[in-house]
């Protein structure tokens, strides 16, 4: 009887240890995607880009600022480096006196409210 359980605690040691300590471990996979808005009517501008090789990520994103300038941010990360950026920016900042016409919205075209 005690051979046979040190038969079955070598085999149970002899198992465990032949398997990998974390079974959830995804092969890295290469991406990319890009995306950009610009609305006129809101002012919105920005856009953003990143690619990676399953290792490391390289991309960039931008938007206009408040001030008129365009800000650049160009990054790569890794697991090693970490996350590197490079920020730049484009224009010169401006700060007028007047400022343009208030954005206005269209009034309601289904008519008044009704609570029942």
């Amino acid at each position: 009887m005690i051979k046979q359980v040190a038969v079955l605690m070598v085999v149970v040691v002899g198992v465990t240890t032949a398997l990998p300590s974390d079974t959830y471990n995804p092969a890295p996979m290469p991406y990319n995607f890009a995306y950009g808005v610009k609305d006129d009517y809101s002012g919105a501008n920005f856009g953003h880009n990143e690619d990676s090789d399953g290792n490391a990520v390289k991309g960039s994103y931008n938007v206009v600022l408040p001030d008129g300038r365009i800000q650049t941010v160009t990054y790569v990360a890794d697991h090693y480096g970490g996350y590197q950026a490079q920020v730049s920016y484009q224009g010169e900042a401006q700060y007028p006196h007047e400022y343009g016409p208030a954005i206005t919205f269209k009034p309601n075209t289904y008519g008044q409210p009704s609570y029942q």
